[in-house]
């Protein structure tokens, strides 16, 4: 998908959870491996890796299994879209599930979390929740 890769990144682990999968393939850029990592530190995923190819890099994530049927991830959703951008300040930042989930940001200090942006004192665009 060209137009938003962000969400195909989130469809694409969506589905693989909802698959049972233990890992998925996606197209790797910066802003993909740092939301990545993002999930990695809060806990959602167990890992990622990224792996070069003939024709592009690839970013492989491992997801999270509680158990054989229950992953961390139950459900992931885009905010804001290219046609439609959600801006958030500082004072507005959303408590995802009161808590339990994160909202990633991008922030003029970079991607964070929800909790890390409340800290940091900064607004910024709300790309996505997870919980």
């Amino acid at each position: 998908m060209r137009s938003d890769p962000i969400a195909d990144m989130l469809t694409r682990i969506r589905n693989a959870s909802r698959a049972e999968h233990e890992k998925v393939d996606i197209p790797a850029s910066r802003l993909k491996v740092r939301i990545a990592e993002l999930l990695k530190e809060e806990g959602f995923i167990s890992g990622y890796d990224v792996r070069e190819t003939e024709s592009f890099p690839e970013l492989v994530v491992r997801l999270r299994w509680a158990n054989p049927r229950t992953n961390a991830i139950t459900e992931m959703r885009r905010r804001s879209r290219p046609g439609q951008r959600t801006y958030v300040g500082k004072d507005a930042i959303p408590k995802i599930r009161s808590g339990l989930g994160i909202a990633i940001l991008s922030t003029s200090r970079g991607l964070m979390t929800d909790r890390a942006a409340r800290k940091a004192g900064v607004g910024g665009e709300l790309l996505c929740e997870v919980w």
